[in-house]
């Protein structure tokens, strides 16, 4: 019984992802509740897509960002911590097919559990990341988000088509070539 006990165990801080070792030190700073994601693409007819959320916030760079001004446009909603190892692996990604799709596409970051803004602010330096990225420290802005994105889920990425609906979903981490692809279906 105790070996099948501590298998058990074993097996639940393998699959919980971001949430092992790590995760210990960023529940002392305020990110508790974190469960990486495990890659899995979603995309929806467009019969079958929901109205996103309204989403308004103040960016990183204190500038006021609203999701309902960008109708007209496919919004890729990237949901993100500076505190998240697989959000620092997709980073890079996000640049490039953002770089890739250019200003007919506004990419979008949310980021959440960063209870100081400094370490978000420094992620978007070291990556390059032109696109906004709203600061949400206490997640109220995730949690509007609530049966589209797992407030636990981090990153998560939504992609909205251009009448506001959500047209697909990554749960973990994403690449180029899957957003590049989901923006398509999208338009």
């Amino acid at each position: 019984m105790l070996r099948r006990t501590a298998v058990l165990v074993a097996g639940v801080f393998l699959v919980a992802g971001c949430s092992s070792g790590q995760q210990a030190a960023q529940n002392r700073q305020g990110q508790a509740g974190f469960v990486s994601g495990n890659g899995n693409v979603s995309v929806f007819a467009a019969a079958d897509r929901k109205t996103a959320p309204e989403l308004t916030g103040k960016t990183l760079d204190d500038k006021t960002w609203t999701l309902s001004e960008q109708k007209g446009k496919v919004v890729v909603l990237n949901v993100w911590g500076s505190w998240c190892p697989p959000c620092r692996k997709e980073a890079p990604e996000l640049v490039a097919a953002a770089k890739e799709l250019g200003p007919s596409v506004q990419f979008v970051g949310l980021n959440t559990r960063d209870l100081d803004p400094a370490p978000a602010k420094k992620f978007v330096q070291e990556f390059g990341v032109q696109y906004p990225n709203v600061y949400d420290p206490n997640g109220r802005a995730l949690l509007r988000f609530r049966g589209q994105i797992s407030p636990a889920a981090i990153p998560t990425t939504l992609v909205i088509d251009k009448f506001g609906k959500v047209a697909g979903r990554v749960v973990g981490e994403v690449t180029k070539q899957t957003l590049l692809g989901m923006v398509a279906e999208a338009k």
